[in-house]
């Protein structure tokens, strides 16, 4: 029992160690209902909440910019009638939307562990700030 309690201390303070100083930057999180994990256990409850900040950590580091090149060909109308259509593609795209939307929804569920142990009373959401606070 003993070392259970130690083994449970040390993961809570690793967890807010590594998430105390958790910041969304610029992307709102969904929200989330905290009682989607109403029937998690504290230890469940933070075992849920490193999964959710390990997807957090890759999505951040994710890489955004893809080089896209190619040729297109095809055909367009317009006002003039129809043409042959060439494209050429060639560069990077700084279109973060799809890793934006991503964030979110890991910051709402996170966001929504959080508040469900607190309600649970849970020692590792103690110091843990939310989205708002």
């Amino acid at each position: 029992m003993k070392t259970f309690r130690t083994a449970t201390l040390l993961a809570a303070t690793g967890i807010l160690a590594l998430s105390g100083c958790a910041s969304t930057g610029n992307v709102t999180p969904q929200y989330v209902p905290p009682s989607t994990y109403q029937n998690y256990d504290c230890q469940a409850l933070g075992q849920e909440y490193n999964r959710v900040n390990r997807y957090v950590e890759a999505a951040r580091n994710e890489q955004s910019t893809f080089a896209a090149s190619g040729v297109g060909v095809g055909i367009s109308a317009g006002r003039w009638g129809i043409s042959p259509n060439i494209s050429l593609g060639v560069g990077k795209s700084n279109n973060t939307k799809a890793r934006d939307a991503k964030l979110s929804r890991l910051y709402g569920e996170r966001d929504a562990i959080v508040q469900s142990a607190r309600i649970q009373r849970c020692s590792f959401a103690n110091g843990i700030k939310i989205y708002g606070e």
